[in-house]
């Protein structure tokens, strides 16, 4: 496929702006450029078709199965694309006066006072562009509580082995020490091995609960019970809040601060570098370190972003909230939990179980058997499974089972797509053991087969350079 840049022609354009009716304001000499943006020059039609192509490159929920665990790529119901598109809020100025966005006030106060129902929190900010900037700034609240206590000897901040890579460097980013601990052989937190690690230096915990193995640890109360004795503050990274929300809260668990990824959990959108938003809340105690904005108030001890966050993106995940109710978003929830549940018991028989056990809203695979038996790698089933049509799902992750396929495939697939899902699973077991080649050199029928990873990686190439002759 050719870059627009390529398909560019001198002189061709297509006009889509009505004609200039105010008088022309040209730009002082000094502001102006020296030579014009190299900008390709197409047909509307040109652009349609390119941009129709680039899309039937692309697999997305849209386009099929997509059970890529711990990112959640959940439908984003239409309506809420709506409701983010109605003039009064796609066209509001982030400098207007208060007086005059009242409306985007309510929205905002609107949602977060159902995330803090929803979280047991009672404080909310929406401030943050993305999950790990959630993080960020949940972890700041634990250190400016400390630090105001002038209690600076909590340096330490405690991180599971199972934990998103993103959880130990945002507590390295806001200045604290990790403090890794193990997992139990149940795949949750050590109980002993963090009483060993708790102590006056101990800052807080960042656990996620269910975790990243899809297992809800029953152990949760006695957890924070032990970090609070200890003087330390409990970190909730909602990454998996899928598989409780509208059934446990958070708060209700023992932690003190938590942070949503709206496109997550609340189906907005995901993927392509943007927009992202993330919801941080906090109890009462907490509050007074929650960054302020210009619509949300509040003492602003720090500003993570600018002005009151993706504000379109609140609109979408209110709307979503509006949509299913108090009903529907528990009952998402346990559909998220039955749909893993039915997927990993259909599947069982052939590729192990990390875990075998009832799990949550999501599940992990350990291939390192049909690895040694076979030869054939996690690797070779995720790029097999592109031939069949279906999205790869999360490869050796997490780090503490060898050979991982994580699967999740959310509330909103049918049981006939599970069905599905499965057959193809157990399809590739068997293809294992008796046609290991074709896999080792799957996908066969994509767009890209299987690129030089290493290479992309040590030798990116970051920009396109126009080659001599070219227009565009």
């Amino acid at each position: 496929m050719k870059l627009i840049f390529e398909k560019s022609v001198k002189g061709r354009h297509c006009d889509l702006l009505p004609k200039c009716d105010v008088d022309l304001v040209e730009l002082p000499e000094s502001l102006r450029r020296e030579t014009a943006p190299a900008l390709p020059e197409l047909s509307e039609v040109d652009v349609a078709r390119h941009y129709t192509e680039l899309n039937h490159r692309v697999h997305g929920v849209n386009c099929g199965f997509y059970p890529l665990g711990s990112c959640t790529m959940k439908y984003n119901p239409r309506i809420d694309e709506d409701m983010a598109s109605l003039p009064g809020f796609a066209g509001v100025h982030p400098l207007a006066p208060a007086y005059a966005v009242e409306g985007c006030r309510e929205v905002l106060d609107t949602a977060a006072r159902y995330l803090c129902e929803l979280t047991g929190m009672q404080g909310m900010t929406f401030q943050p562009a993305a999950g790990a900037h959630g993080e960020f700034t949940g972890v700041l609240l634990i250190k400016q509580y400390h630090d105001k206590r002038g209690d600076v000897k909590r340096r330490k901040i405690i991180v599971p082995d199972s934990a998103h890579g993103t959880n130990p460097a945002t507590a390295a980013m806001c200045g604290f020490e990790v403090v890794n601990i193990p997992s139990a052989p149940n795949g949750c937190v050590d109980l002993e091995a963090l009483k060993a690690v708790l102590g006056e230096d101990t800052a807080g915990l960042m656990l996620t609960n269910p975790n990243t193995v899809g297992i809800f640890d029953e152990n949760i109360l006695e957890i924070t019970r032990l970090v609070h004795e200890a003087g330390g503050l409990c970190y909730y990274d909602g990454a998996n809040l899928n598989a409780i929300m509208g059934v446990v809260r958070p708060g209700d668990m023992g932690f003190d601060c938590v942070h949503m990824n709206l496109h997550k959990t609340f189906a907005t959108p995901h993927g392509g570098g943007g927009p992202g938003a993330c919801a941080v809340g906090c109890k009462d105690f907490l509050c007074e370190f929650l960054p302020a904005s210009a619509l949300m108030e509040g003492p602003g001890h720090i500003q993570v972003r600018s002005f009151a966050g993706n504000f379109l993106v609140v609109v979408r995940a209110l709307s979503y909230l509006l949509s299913l109710g108090r009903e529907g978003i528990p009952e998402a929830a346990q559909n998220a939990v039955l749909n893993a549940n039915y997927l990993m018991r259909r599947i069982q028989g052939s590729f192990d179980l990390a875990f075998d056990r009832v799990c949550m809203h999501e599940f992990v695979l350990d291939l390192s058997r049909f690895k040694k038996e076979t030869g054939v790698s996690a690797l070779d089933v995720a790029k097999s499974l592109i031939d069949y049509g279906m999205h790869p799902p999360t490869m050796y992750f997490p780090l503490i089972v060898h050979e991982a396929l994580m699967l999740e495939p959310t509330e909103t697939e049918s049981k006939e797509t599970l069905d599905w899902a499965a057959d193809i699973f157990r399809a590739l077991y068997e293809l294992g053991y008796t046609d290991p080649e074709t896999m080792h050199e799957a996908p066969h029928h994509a767009q890209i087969g299987r690129p030089d990873e290493v290479r992309a990686a040590r030798n990116p190439i970051l920009r396109w350079q126009k080659p001599e002759g070219c227009h565009g």
